[in-house]
């Protein structure tokens, strides 16, 4: 039986949610932080650790089958992959950023300007799509600390939760675009049947992650409008209990309207609400 390769970050912020994803699809493997291969002793499968912006081009030259990597990574990088699934995490925007004395107002503002960036196709692209003019430095690392070095007018870079704009006394002004980590397989591995069973194990785990297990007790006369409120998977799923007339209603809720919809329950009847996480959904 063939073996699966999968590249993942060797270190840096995919790494453990890239290695925790896996590992919650069951498969059973050994991180070595020291080690490139790691492989999987329930499941034809190699972990590759990598630098992250080696993974898109291993992916594409068939090295390995398939990637964990964000998008940004991917764009800069230009390579030809199959986006197979979004992740949900690593979540982040690649933002130009200018000093907070600086008074531009538009993107036109730019024209002109130097910008440090470690991303110069990406930031290339969105300044010709916008008519701006500017002069692209490439570096790498330590981007945010360019304007005060004189090194640059503004930057472009990965942006989370802005503290590091804030502590180099810059700030958030144009948006180029959101990434997160996705999985991506080399052209043609999408109609494979283990790549399929991978992809099906990843789904499962991330649809868990978006819903939580919910059953709640409610009397037979308010159990319409219960039901009404619960689409569950398919439809819920009512158990009688040993009190006549009532019922235990078995469901899944989405994580995004969780309160509002408890909320809903209790107004409509609902008692003894139990809340439980859910480890894996399979359609």
């Amino acid at each position: 039986m063939k073996t699966l390769k999968i590249a993942i970050q060797k270190s840096g912020r995919l790494n453990e949610k890239s290695v925790e994803l896996l590992k919650n699809c069951g498969l059973s493997f050994e991180n070595y932080k020291s080690s490139l291969i790691s492989p999987v002793s329930n499941f034809p499968l190699e972990i590759l650790f990598l630098r992250d912006d080696d993974i898109p081009e291993y992916v594409q030259d068939g090295i390995a089958d398939l990637g964990i990597v964000g998008e940004n990574v991917i764009q800069e990088t230009e390579v030809k992959v199959s986006y197979l699934q979004r992740l949900g995490f690593g979540k982040c925007s690649l933002k130009i950023a200018v000093p907070n004395n600086d008074d531009i107002q538009n993107l036109a503002g730019l024209n002109g300007k130097s910008i440090a960036t470690t991303y110069p196709v990406i930031l290339g692209k969105f300044l010709k799509e916008n008519g701006i003019t500017s002069d692209i430095r490439t570096i790498s690392g330590s981007v945010e600390i360019s304007p005060g070095l004189g090194l640059a007018d503004a930057i472009c870079d990965l942006v989370s939760t802005g503290g590091t704009l804030k502590s180099n006394g810059l700030k958030p002004f144009a948006d180029v675009m959101s990434s997160e980590a996705v999985l991506i397989g080399r052209k043609g591995s999408e109609t494979e049947d283990l790549v399929l069973e991978l992809i099906q194990r990843i789904q499962s785990v991330l649809r868990a992650k978006e819903t939580k297990y919910v059953v709640l007790n409610v009397h037979r006369d308010n159990l319409a409008a219960i039901t009404a409120l619960l689409p569950g998977v398919k439809s819920p799923s009512v158990v009688p209990l040993a009190e006549e007339n009532w019922v235990a209603v078995h469901t899944v809720i989405p994580e995004r309207d969780f309160w509002d919809r408890i909320s809903q329950l209790k107004q409509a009847g609902a008692q003894g609400i139990v809340v439980m996480p859910i480890e894996k959904i399979i359609l």
